[in-house]
């Protein structure tokens, strides 16, 4: 078959899963199984695709069709620019996420020293320490599969980033940092059931936050000031509604509590400076 009938194929079972972007992840699939940029497709519709090609795309199809994300099939995601391998041990980096590393690249104080709760695949610990070559990035998670990952992606983008194992601040000891970042678990735990199939197939623990989706934001308020310097700066990540709720949890310890939204106009970043003691 050629790559131009594969490719209808492809759009064909996908349409028929109801994927989303059924065009476009079929010429991901097709590139991948040829081992080719997906640009290279465009310039060689009439060409016939090798046999073991096209039983190898058909297999990726069929996992596309069964809703596994195209990010865990083809084993990379980009995040500010820089590449990173996702499994399905990691939550995959998204586009709002960019927005919490620029609110947090903004305060970040010279030489400074980040840490970065919640890590998984590494994305804002590698992305922080790839912009600012002089800032000392720490990170910790709970899972030692996902800091496999993120320790990869560490090496993938030549940055040094120091890893730890543990349940939030536990993993870090006594130890004090300029920055804390993170993209905690926010979805109540009785909504994951209704999430689209594609998110159903990441981690549970990187998603559920909790009855209300709030469990990590209660912890992390009242245990950052206890890790953050003077004049100190804790910027996380939130769910759509929850802006009011996670500003009123680190009222009492923070000031210049301020809410940014993403790139869609979404609130999506809830940022504080640490009260002097």
């Amino acid at each position: 078959m050629t790559v131009r009938e594969l490719l209808r194929e492809g759009v064909r079972v996908l349409n028929e899963a109801c994927v989303p972007s059924p065009k476009l992840d079929s010429e991901f699939l097709l590139a991948e199984a040829l081992k080719t940029p997906r640009l290279n497709l465009l310039l060689s519709q009439s060409d016939e695709v090798p046999s073991s090609a096209e039983e190898s795309f058909r297999a990726l199809l069929n996992r596309r069709a069964g809703r596994e994300p195209l990010q865990y099939i083809l084993g990379t995601e980009s995040f500010f620019g820089l590449p990173f391998r996702v499994s399905p041990h990691v939550l995959i980096p998204r586009d709002d996420t960019e927005s919490l590393c620029e609110r947090a690249l903004e305060v970040l104080k010279q030489n400074g020293a980040v840490l970065d709760l919640c890590t998984g695949s590494g994305a804002l610990a590698v992305a922080i320490a790839h912009t600012r070559q002089d800032a000392r990035v720490s990170a910790c998670d709970l899972s030692p599969d996902a800091l496999s990952v993120a320790r990869s992606n560490a090496a993938l983008n030549g940055v040094s980033v120091q890893f730890y194992e543990g349940d939030l601040f536990a993993a870090v000891g006594e130890k004090t940092f300029d920055l804390i970042v993170s993209n905690p678990p926010y979805i109540p735990d009785g909504d994951i059931a209704s999430l689209q199939e594609e998110v159903r197939f990441e981690p549970r623990m990187a998603l559920a936050g909790g009855g209300d989706g709030l469990d990590f934001y209660r912890r992390i308020a009242k245990e950052a000031p206890l890790h953050l310097n003077e004049n100190g700066w804790l910027c996380l990540e939130i769910g759509d509604t929850q802006g009011r709720d996670v500003m009123a949890l680190l009222a009492p310890h923070f000031d210049s509590v301020t809410l940014h939204h993403d790139l869609s106009g979404h609130p999506r970043v809830v940022r504080g400076r640490v009260k002097k003691a």
